[in-house]
């Protein structure tokens, strides 16, 4: 019997191994994809992997849409500075860009990726696929994979991830697992994911980028504001703004019955709506501040009303009609509710752990989800080394 089973090799996956190991616990990691653990993680950042956000806790935090008690006191314990020290450590220099976007040196997400594997270099690695957790008077022992082989353990953690991104291995297979012991899942949705429009415009303003506002509306009500790069393309919008307003489009769409959504687009937010007005009245058009194309749009849907066409630039509505869905999905949201967890341990199911995205744990663009999977596998460590000191006393 080995003292932990991790189920799934992802980032809060190898984390957790390799924080075990360093702990002095004997690990196995179950992976499914042929191609080894990490896969998703090598694509993240456009392949050179934003690990964090080189911000302080206090900043941080305005961006957690919900469960910001938890959150805070996750990020006092392993805040983004941690995350950089502890690679730092594991030998991945680190930089920070615009947005204070933290990446390796490198620029190649295999670095990362291969320091994890480093870390948890004492754990073994096993192909399979968990089918089944074994309980044994109530508790979690392990877990029984595809082939019928059974893997005993005093700890078995759930890091299986989401459905997002399917071509890297993510299959929710984690969610069934869950449900069979008793825990609940909310319902899943694509985040952190390019919106489709029935607009005419994206498609006319195809490949151009933009720092605006934007928000959500469902039946005219704004639910989910975000500001930073939108890009026009021919399905719609993308962008970093758009991706982290994306949660409540997903959502909606996930609904039996969606509600009328649009995207509404602040094209110059920095400038009020009088300002805008006396400059166009000053320079007899928007050019100077939008692109030619853009100003050519809404001055056709301002009919050559100045105030219309300040109106129309400060609240561009889009009819949104849905996301791009799990195939370019970032993370997926939704999932185990954490009022079912103490710290990361199931309050179900004793000797059963779950970490990362198969978690109701998402956050924006910019290394946030990243930050949270390490944390989670390394908090998880924690707990079983802090259960198996109390239980030797």
């Amino acid at each position: 019997m080995t003292d932990l089973l991790v189920i799934g090799g992802g980032a809060a996956g190898l984390m957790a191994a390799g924080a075990a190991c360093a702990r002095g616990l004997t690990v196995t990691v179950l992976e499914h994809n042929p191609k080894g653990p990490g896969q998703k993680l090598l694509i993240t950042g456009k392949g050179r992997c934003n690990l964090t956000s080189d911000s302080d806790v206090r900043e941080f935090l305005p961006y957690v849409r919900r469960n910001g008690r938890f959150l805070y006191s996750s990020l006092y314990a392993f805040p983004p500075s941690a995350a950089m020290e502890l690679f730092e450590t594991l030998g991945v220099p680190l930089k920070t860009e615009r947005g204070r976007r933290v990446f390796p040196q490198s620029d190649r997400a295999a670095d990362v990726l291969a320091a994890l594997r480093d870390y948890a270099r004492d754990a073994e690695f096993v192909r399979g696929s968990a089918k089944k957790l074994l309980i044994e008077d109530g508790v979690c022992k392990g877990a029984v994979t595809d082939r019928g082989e059974a893997y005993r353990a005093a700890h078995t953690l759930i890091a299986t991830g989401g459905i997002s991104y399917p071509v890297t291995g993510s299959d929710g297979s984690g969610y069934a697992l869950l449900q069979d012991l008793g825990h609940s899942c909310t319902p899943l949705y694509p985040a952190l994911v390019q919106l489709t429009s029935s607009s005419k415009y994206p498609r006319k303003l195809k490949g151009q980028r933009t720092r605006a506002a934007v928000a959500v509306t469902l039946d005219g009500e704004t639910v989910a504001e975000s500001q930073g790069e939108v890009l026009f393309t021919d399905y719609g919008l993308s962008g970093i703004a758009v991706m982290d307003v994306s949660w409540a489009v997903g959502q909606n769409f996930a609904r039996p019955r969606p509600q009328k959504c649009c995207a509404v687009l602040d094209l110059v937010p920095e400038w009020s709506e009088n300002q805008l007005l006396s400059y166009l009245r000053q320079f007899g058009s928007l050019r100077g501040i939008l692109s030619a194309e853009v100003t050519e749009i809404l001055k056709k849907q301002a009919a050559g009303d100045p105030a219309r066409l300040v109106q129309i630039a400060k609240h561009w509505q889009l009819i949104v009609t849905g996301t791009k869905g799990y195939a370019f999905a970032q993370i997926t949201g939704g999932g185990v509710p954490r009022r079912e967890l103490e710290g990361f341990a199931s309050r179900r199911v004793p000797g059963l752990y779950i970490v990362g995205e198969v978690l109701d744990e998402q956050q924006p663009c910019g290394g946030y989800n990243l930050n949270f999977a390490f944390y989670s596998g390394l908090a998880a460590a924690g707990q079983m080394v802090e259960k198996r000191n109390d239980t030797s006393k």
